[in-house]
């Protein structure tokens, strides 16, 4: 049965394709309703209720978040982006513009300050919001384990010493001001130049934010007995110099070897479970002995996690060779 977050969460990837398309007319209440079977009313209601935004908003707020990218990736005219993301006016654009980031279009243009992309979609990841995700049937894919290089890089983000859990981090995280999931996932989804990014609108592992579990003495013991502190943010090519935003850290992870266990695509709802237990099974039975490597407990390096139910699951953890 398919449930509300999930009829929400396929009205939003309708949203933006239509305004990739500029198809308007598809963004009236009427067609949005019409599309997933129900009354603007109970829409409406609906939709407010399991996002905490008027969809009114919300769409407003995703047209400005495409503005935003054009204006950062382009050297268009600043009309003819309002024009096309549905502004009637220059003055109407700018006017909106400043009241969700703080500044005018002219003003970003120059300075591309990272900014608070609040409309993002990351409210309704599946991941995040834990829809699902307890089934137990048996996943078709196998776990591929092998060693990769992975080249110097930044790492930007925020830690917590104490979470267990991404649920737990992001609990905690949000008694911070400034580090709450809204507002961390708007900020770096407002970064350009990403490693791993595959581009798109969606706050996601695709552009890309992930977890990442750095090597801390003051950390947390996690399960496998190793002192972590747990993170979230994305990486960086090694030279990024753009100012970074002031509730998040910065650290530059030198070149590495690792080693990467990978599920392919899985389904979330049936699937979850069981590819979690399979490819925490696979680390734990991997025969380091046997490859010439072992896991590197130096502080400061950093074990990425990647999950996107449409891509893979991916643990990349930290190994040197054993001398």
């Amino acid at each position: 049965m398919v449930t509300w977050q999930e009829n929400i969460q396929n009205l939003i990837f309708e949203i933006d394709r239509n305004i990739k398309e500029q198809n308007d007319d598809a963004l009236t209440l009427s067609n949005l309703a019409k599309s997933i079977g129900y009354s603007e009313y109970y829409l409406s209601r609906k939709f407010k209720e399991i996002s905490g935004m008027q969809l009114r908003d919300f769409l407003r707020g995703r047209r400005l978040v495409f503005a935003l990218k054009d204006l950062r990736e382009t050297e268009e005219g600043i009309l003819e982006i309002a024009i096309r993301y549905g502004f009637s006016s220059h003055e109407a654009f700018t006017r909106a513009f400043k009241e969700a980031y703080g500044l005018t279009p002219s003003d970003y243009r120059v300075n591309k300050f990272p900014v608070v992309l609040r409309t993002t979609v990351k409210p309704f990841d599946c991941y995040l919001l834990g829809i699902g995700g307890t089934g137990m049937a048996q996943s078709a894919e196998t776990i591929k384990s092998y060693f990769v290089t992975i080249p110097a890089h930044k790492f930007l983000h925020i830690r917590n010493y104490e979470s267990v859990g991404y649920f737990d981090f992001w609990q905690k995280q949000s008694i911070i001001p400034g580090q709450d999931s809204q507002t961390i996932c708007g900020l770096l989804d407002g970064i350009k130049g990403k490693l791993d990014d595959e581009g798109g609108s969606d706050s996601n592992v695709g552009s890309v934010q992930l977890m990442a579990f750095i090597n801390e003495p003051e950390g947390r013991i996690c399960s496998w007995g190793i002192p972590l502190a747990e993170a979230y943010g994305i990486r960086l090519p090694q030279d990024y110099t753009v100012e970074i935003p002031p509730q998040m850290q910065v650290m530059d992870v030198p070149e590495g070897e690792y080693i990467v266990f990978e599920h392919g695509t899985f389904d979330f709802e049936t699937e979850n479970q069981t590819v979690e237990a399979t490819i925490e099974k696979a680390m734990k039975e991997f025969n380091y002995a046997e490859s010439g490597y072992e896991l590197d407990l130096t502080q400061g390096r950093v074990f990425y996690f990647y999950h996107d139910c449409e891509r893979f699951w991916k643990y990349i953890r930290p190994v040197k060779k054993v001398k």
